[in-house]
């Protein structure tokens, strides 16, 4: 069969499927391990393969949930979202073992902070570091043992309640949230 005026011939590639004789113009994978090698169908056999052709068979439930969780992140690594802190202060204390040796400074525990916060936490007999929810506790516990109703009016429980609410509106300032 000679095409457009060429004089070599032009092949044309057979249905893989048994005892059809159309041509094979669509290409299928042949399996989830093998997505490069292709049956080659017709239009009708195509879309039967396509209809039965399961990519998970075979998987357990664990291994088609860590496909996914892969394919999700276009198969990348990835760590945890906030561990890139723990991370960074590792790999900054490896360096300083390497340059500075063992002795090295060691950094203070608690990270540096403004002198009101400091003694807002000291009023809420806190300890740095603490995250705001742990203020927010504290702040409820002293609040209800301070409070004038709960001390008989008492003008020194009085005066205690205003420094606790005048320590937690510094705070909650410092952490940036409304959450009263």
């Amino acid at each position: 069969m000679f095409l457009g005026g060429f004089d070599r011939p032009v092949r044309v590639r057979g249905c893989d499927c048994h005892g059809c004789d159309q041509a094979g113009d669509f290409r299928a994978p042949k399996g989830r391990t093998q997505l490069t090698e292709y049956y080659w169908f017709c239009l009708a056999h195509v879309r039967d393969y396509n209809a039965r052709w399961d990519y998970f068979a075979g998987l357990s439930a664990e291994a088609i949930e860590g496909h996914i969780r892969q394919a999700t992140v276009w198969e990348r690594p990835t760590w945890p979202l906030g561990d890139w802190q723990k991370r960074e202060q590792q790999l900054r204390d490896s360096v300083e073992r390497e340059f500075f040796g063992d002795g090295f400074a060691a950094r203070p525990a608690t990270p540096p902070m403004a002198a009101g916060e400091r003694e807002a936490l000291a009023v809420l007999e806190l300890v740095p570091p603490v995250d705001f929810a742990a203020v927010k506790a504290q702040y409820r516990i002293l609040v209800k043992r301070h409070h004038p109703d709960a001390n008989g009016g008492s003008s020194a429980a009085g005066e205690k309640f205003k420094i606790i609410n005048q320590a937690f509106a510094t705070l909650r300032a410092v952490y940036g949230t409304d959450d009263a």
